[in-house]
């Protein structure tokens, strides 16, 4: 089904719960990836797996919504070996690849104690543990 509008819009009804919080940009980002991929590989998980591969290039993920990151390209190792067999472990849309400063400002946010102690690999786990929380309570 597509997700966007003759216009090119998204179609909020068609976005997930994460992204219908999250700025029109992204909607059209992840909405105009997938009807591309759907187009090519028709509707299912890979069309899903390439709109928000896509869309984590430029967004990270942080608590129940999608925010613009400071400099596009991929956000884990993951991402960065691509693929059809891809190496590495995702980070669930947490750029892993921003600085530890930027990554306590993410935790400072989204209220995760213990934050100042802890190294960038901690950091990472603790906002993909606060994102999905956030992310299911919200649903």
């Amino acid at each position: 089904m597509p997700k966007t509008t003759k216009r090119g819009d998204a179609k909020k009804s068609e976005l997930p719960s994460t992204l219908k919080k999250s700025d029109a940009k992204a909607q059209r980002t992840f909405a105009k990836a997938h009807d591309a991929a759907a187009e090519e590989y028709g509707e299912g998980e890979r069309a899903h797996r390439v709109a928000y591969s896509a869309l984590k290039h430029s967004y990270e993920k942080v608590g129940d919504h999608w925010e613009a990151k400071s400099s596009k390209g991929p956000s884990d190792s993951r991402a960065r070996s691509g693929g059809p067999n891809p190496k590495g472990k995702s980070a669930e849309g947490v750029d892993a690849n921003a600085s530890k400063k930027h990554l306590l400002d993410v935790a400072r946010r989204l209220d995760i104690s213990g934050r100042s102690s802890m190294n960038k690999g901690e950091l990472v786990e603790a906002i993909m543990k606060a994102n999905r929380r956030e992310s299911s309570r919200n649903r």
